[in-house]
C-alpha cells in the first residue's frame, strides 16, 4: 500500500456523503474494503447500478496504489522506523531500542504486572524529543477499563522534568464503554493521526470489552471478526502515520497446562498474529517486574527486569 496519508471514502469519485454513509453502514469502512468488494456487493449495499459500482471499485484500487514493493523499497521504509523509550534501558534493549513505530506492541499479564504503568509512561515519553527517546509528538489513550490516571501522568512528567500541564494537554483520552465504542474511537484516532501530531495510540485494555459484549462460545466467531477489524485499523494507522501502537491485554488461566506458566493472553490467534511484538509481564520479588519477549519478527526471545517507581518506569 502507499505510504501516504489515508484516503477516505468521500475522496473517491462518485462517492458523496450519503453514499459513504451507506457504505460504512454496510461494513465498508475503509477504501481498501471497497477495492476488494464485488460490484454486486456494492450494488446491494448502496443501491446503485453495476456500472457505477464498478467505477467506484476501480477508483478505490487506483487510489490505493496497489502494487508489489521490492525488498529495497521495504528496507527504505524500515529506515523511517523510530523508537520510543519505555524509561527502562533493560526493557528498551529487549525491544531492540524501544517501542517501535509502524508496529503494534502488546503487553499482557495479570493484574498489577505493570501493563498500564508502561502505557502511561509511553504516553509521556513520546512527547520527549527524539534524542531523549521520544518522537516530539502527542498520544491518544483509549481507556476501556477506567485505568487512565492524570495524576500518574503528572508524576511521570515531573520525573522527566517536563511541564505536567503541557504533558496532560498533549494526551487525548477517550473512554470506551463497549466494543463498538472502542472500534469507533480507534477509527477516530486514525483520523486524528493524519495530522502528524500523534506519535502513539494506546488501547488499555484491548480485549476486556470484547469479552464482555461477546460472552459464550456461540459468539466467538463474531467477536474474533470484530477484533480482527479493530486490530487492522490500529495497524493501518501505525503504518500510514509512522506511529507506535500499544495494546494491553489480560490473561486467562489454562487448566490443562501442568508445566510452566498456566496463563495465556486473551484474543487467540487474531491478537497473536496481528501484534508485531508480544511481551508477557509478571511480578517479581522486591517490587520488580519481569518482561519476557514472547514474539517478535526480528528479535531473539529474552527477559528484562524493570521497576515501577513513583517517577515512572525505571531500571
Amino acid at each position: 500500500m502507499s505510504g501516504g496519508k489515508a484516503i477516505s471514502l468521500e475522496d473517491l469519485p462518485g462517492v458523496g456523503a450519503t453514499t459513504a454513509e451507506k457504505l460504512r453502514d454496510a461494513g465498508f469502512r475503509e477504501v481498501s474494503s471497497v477495492a476488494a468488494a464485488s460490484a454486486s456487493e456494492l450494488k446491494d449495499a448502496v443501491g446503485i447500478g453495476e456500472a457505477a459500482a464498478n467505477r467506484i471499485i476501480m477508483a478505490a484500487k487506483e487510489s490505493l496504489d496497489i502494487r508489489f514493493r521490492t525488498g529495497r523499497e521495504m528496507l527504505e521504509k524500515r529506515k523511517s522506523v523510530k523508537k520510543i523509550s519505555t524509561g527502562s534501558s533493560a526493557l528498551d534493549n529487549l525491544l531492540g531500542g524501544g517501542i517501535e513505530t509502524q508496529a503494534i506492541s502488546e503487553f499482557y499479564g495479570e493484574f498489577g504486572s505493570g501493563k498500564t504503568q508502561i502505557a502511561h509512561q509511553a504516553a509521556v515519553n513520546v512527547q520527549l524529543p527524539e534524542e531523549k527517546g521520544g518522537l516530539g509528538r502527542g498520544a491518544i489513550f483509549i481507556d476501556t477499563e477506567n485505568t487512565f490516571r492524570p495524576e500518574r501522568i503528572i508524576q511521570m512528567a515531573e520525573g522527566l522534568e517536563l511541564d505536567p500541564d503541557e504533558a496532560l494537554e498533549r494526551i487525548q483520552v477517550a473512554r470506551a464503554y463497549n466494543s463498538d465504542d472502542q472500534i469507533l474511537w480507534a477509527e477516530k484516532a486514525a483520523e486524528i493521526a493524519q495530522s502528524g501530531e500523534v506519535g502513539l495510540i494506546i488501547v488499555d485494555s484491548l480485549t476486556a470489552q470484547f469479552r464482555s459484549d461477546y460472552a459464550g462460545r456461540g459468539t466467538l466467531a463474531s467477536r474474533q471478526q470484530k477484533l480482527n477489524q479493530h486490530m487492522h485499523t490500529l495497524q493501518r494507522a501505525a503504518d500510514l502515520n509512522n506511529l507506535a501502537v500499544i495494546v494491553t491485554n489480560q490473561v486467562m488461566a489454562k487448566p490443562d497446562i501442568f508445566f510452566g506458566d498456566p496463563t495465556a493472553p486473551i484474543g487467540g490467534h487474531i491478537v497473536g498474529h496481528t501484534s508485531t511484538f508480544r511481551l508477557y509481564l509478571r511480578k517479581s520479588k522486591g517490587g520488580k517486574r519481569v518482561a519476557r519477549l514472547v514474539d517478535s519478527p526480528n528479535l531473539p526471545d529474552g527477559e528484562a527486569i524493570f521497576m515501577v517507581k513513583q517517577e515512572g518506569i525505571r531500571d
